[in-house]
């Protein structure tokens, strides 16, 4: 999976993240810290800090499935991405 697809998934992430008012606390804040260990995996100078990432998402994804089903699915395809990709 090529870089450029995820920092495209992560761009998608990062515009729905925004446009959602009615997210938790502890789902942005649990987003947010997600989204930094995976730009930091995508910089060639942090190699391996956000590996192991699927597990974490995919929790994720199933809690906010209900009530912000957008979001979920981009999570979900960061996760296919990053699985493929081995982070």
């Amino acid at each position: 999976m090529a870089q450029e697809t995820l920092r495209e998934l992560l761009a998608r992430l990062h515009e729905r993240l925004s446009a959602s008012d009615s997210l938790d606390a502890e789902s942005r804040r649990l987003l947010g810290t997600v989204m930094r260990d995976i730009e930091r995996t995508l910089d060639p100078a942090a190699a391996g800090a956000g590996a192991g990432q699927a597990p974490r998402l995919e929790s994720l994804a199933v809690r906010l499935e209900a009530r912000h089903p957008g979001l979920a699915e981009v999570l979900r395809e960061l996760i296919d991405a990053l699985v493929k990709a081995g982070i």
